[in-house]
């Protein structure tokens, strides 16, 4: 099968949360399962340097844009067999410091630049000599694909490539003022309620679940939360009349990155029958963020955005209630100030108990997941997670709020005893979060708990391989309705 995936991020190449490695992992576990995947992504600033493999390709584009028209550039990398990425290239739009934002400012032509990478996607798709099967978009900057596609068949180009839209955090839609629907180029009637149109504005995100074939969302409880009020957004509506055709499949992990045998981010392997390089990698993680270097003080750990979803707000008041007991706990992250400074506080607060780290850093996210004890995943809502299944992985037991993917992927005691993997709390409250860190240190207190947690969460197996037979199941139907 022929996959065109288009996607706003993709790791390596550009990276701010979980969308990117999800659309990295799954193209190549497609074109491990023998199938074909190329994936559209935008050139942004310091790419080529990284990887100066990637070539120019004697391509052009040249694209409506309202009333003018930009121009834009193609350059592509072979990645593995049968795995391909195209890179867009449009110095103005992509050609920046940040992706999305500078300095915690959105940029105001983010409408623009994202409808532009929209048509570049359509425009590969009906122009390639290798012809997609299925034209698979993820999330609202690349949400407007499957309208686009559509008016093609309207303006009578023949039957249009079925498309697959994945939504991956329904909080983010791409709202922008009616102005931004002219950039579109598409018949105003595209834009009504049913369609683009959301209370007078453009919602990028709402017509790729007005016009797409199919939907799917990165874990099966996320499906059914995003059909209610509470986690719809606003647009559970629109959501529940289209039920039939919403699939949740669980995102898998790329466990040729996320391992702790063969991992060049780790200061010691180790394994599930032999965890002593775990040990080794707590006192070095500990010795690298300035705390004490203590075994029998258990370790905390949480890489996030810092952001109202992921529960910074429970977590800071959990953790002043908590951090007065023997454990320690470390933070990467970054996001809005008023959450990096409480971080702050605490780190002042607690200057032997608490290391923080602003920004991203790969290497140091693998050291955290394999040296922490317990792993603080205490979110608002979570469409799917990977954090969690990276903790599991590493056996690092994982604290989470039952919602969305989180629940999917962690087993708490009191839902199968002895295959345990991870503790869950229901209230999204730091005295709920406090009582689950208080559950952990008494399982730290017992040895033998501990290992039968961490043998199950190691053998636990979240990888891609039952994930892409899913996606490809969608995928088949689709050919089918053809």
């Amino acid at each position: 099968m022929k996959i065109l995936l288009a996607s706003s991020e993709v790791f390596p190449f550009s990276k701010t949360g979980g969308l990117a490695d999800m659309v990295a992992a799954l193209a190549r576990a497609l074109a491990d399962a023998g199938h074909e995947a190329r994936v559209v992504t935008p050139l942004y600033r310091g790419i080529r340097e990284k990887f100066p493999a990637i070539k120019r390709v004697d391509w052009q584009f040249h694209l409506p844009m309202g009333d003018h028209y930009a121009d834009g550039g193609l350059w592509e990398l072979d990645v593995a067999s049968g795995l391909k990425i195209y890179f867009v290239e449009q110095p103005d739009y992509f050609n920046r410091a940040g992706i999305y934002q500078e300095n915690n400012c959105s940029y105001p032509d983010n409408d623009e630049r994202y409808i532009f990478l929209s048509k570049c996607v359509v425009h590969l798709a009906r122009y390639l000599t290798w012809k997609p099967e299925v034209v698979h978009v993820h999330d609202w900057q690349v949400g407007l694909v499957p309208a686009l596609i559509l008016q093609q068949k309207n303006e009578g180009w023949g039957n249009p490539t079925p498309t697959c839209l994945t939504i991956h955090n329904l909080a983010y839609q791409g709202v922008f003022p009616e102005e931004a629907f002219a950039l579109t180029n598409l018949p105003p009637s595209f834009f009504n309620p049913e369609g683009a149109e959301f209370f007078g504005l453009l919602n990028c995100l709402k017509a790729g679940i007005a016009y797409t074939d199919t939907i799917t969302t990165v874990s099966p409880r996320y499906a059914r939360e995003i059909t209610t009020e509470e986690f719809g957004c606003g647009l559970d509506g629109v959501l529940r009349r289209r039920a039939q055709n919403l699939t949740g499949i669980l995102n898998g992990v790329d466990y040729s990155e996320w391992n702790t045998t063969k991992n060049p981010h780790l200061f010691k392997p180790y394994s599930v029958s032999r965890l002593a390089g775990k040990n080794a990698g707590k006192a070095e993680l500990q010795k690298l963020l300035g705390l004490p270097v203590n075994k029998s003080t258990p370790l905390f750990g949480t890489i996030s955005r810092l952001a109202e979803q992921k529960g910074v707000d429970i977590q800071l008041g959990a953790l002043a209630e908590m951090l007065n007991a023997d454990m320690q706990f470390c933070l990467l992250g970054s996001g809005a100030p008023e959450f990096e400074n409480g971080y702050r506080e605490l780190a002042k607060r607690f200057p032997d108990k608490v290391a923080v780290r602003f920004g991203y850093d790969e290497k140091l996210a693998h050291r955290i997941e394999a040296g922490c004890d317990f792993f603080l995943m205490p979110s608002r809502f979570e469409p799917c997670g990977l954090n969690q299944m990276y903790s599991l992985r590493y056996g690092t037991i994982p604290i989470v709020r039952a919602t969305g993917g989180l629940d999917d992927s962690v087993a708490d005691f009191f839902e199968v005893r002895h295959q345990a993997t991870g503790i869950k709390f229901y209230e999204y409250s730091a005295r709920a979060l406090a009582k689950a860190i208080r559950k952990a240190l008494a399982i730290y207190q017992e040895p033998k708990l501990i290992s039968q947690y961490r043998q199950a969460g190691m053998k636990a197996d979240y990888s891609w391989e039952a994930s892409v037979a899913k996606y490809l199941n969608v995928y088949e139907k689709l050919l089918e309705k053809q």
